[in-house]
């Protein structure tokens, strides 16, 4: 499994299944059209764009390049990589029939094919050169426990005042936020931004 530096965007949840299977990166889903209302999500790209770089990987047909186009226009271009997959027609494996224009999505795609993309956009690949991101310590559920973010009482409006200071999504669950807690902070600010609430 080849591991990747930038955080991967994609459209939605079987195509993080299936990159997750291929490369060891961050992915994060758009849901789809709903990234146009979520002003939210957004700033949380933007964020992630600045600390580790995007790569935009959605499906080749209309809709696809609609989403991409518009987070174009949204995201800095010097900190965002666009990734291409081929036209191929076809349908999924769990779908009954093909999409509207006949072509397979990201989550059909081989592992060869989402990795030709992935070289051809540009990602840096961390293969055990030098020092990856994963290397610093990182923030666990027990430190959220610890600073009083989850498991007693107050946790979860805690949780919340400290989305909130951080300009990170309110809708985050305790999961999500751990990740994105370890992809922008390290346990001195998480810390910080605690006793500061």
């Amino acid at each position: 499994m080849r591991k990747i530096k930038e955080v991967i965007v994609v459209e939605g949840r079987y195509d993080k299944n299936t990159l997750s299977q291929i490369v060891d990166a961050t992915v994060i889903t758009l849901g789809g059209f709903s990234v146009f209302n979520d002003k939210e999500k957004l700033a949380f790209l933007r964020k992630l764009a600045e600390k580790q770089g995007l790569i935009v990987l959605t499906d080749s047909d209309g809709a696809g390049f609609v989403i991409r186009n518009y987070l174009k226009g949204a995201l800095p271009k010097e900190l965002v990589k666009q990734a291409y997959i081929p036209d191929i027609h076809g349908k999924e494996r769990r779908k009954r029939k093909a999409g509207k224009e006949g072509k397979l999505g990201v989550e059909g795609m081989s592992p060869e094919v989402i990795l030709t993309a992935l070289e051809r956009a540009g990602a840096t690949f961390e293969d055990g050169e030098g020092e990856s991101p994963a290397a610093k310590d990182p923030i666990t559920k027990a430190d959220l426990f610890a600073l009083g973010l989850t498991g007693g009482e107050g946790s979860a409006q805690k949780r919340q005042a400290l989305l909130k200071k951080l300009d990170l999504p309110e809708h985050l669950n305790a999961n999500a936020m751990l990740e994105a807690l370890n992809l922008l902070y390290d346990r001195v600010a998480l810390e910080a931004a605690v006793e500061a609430l």
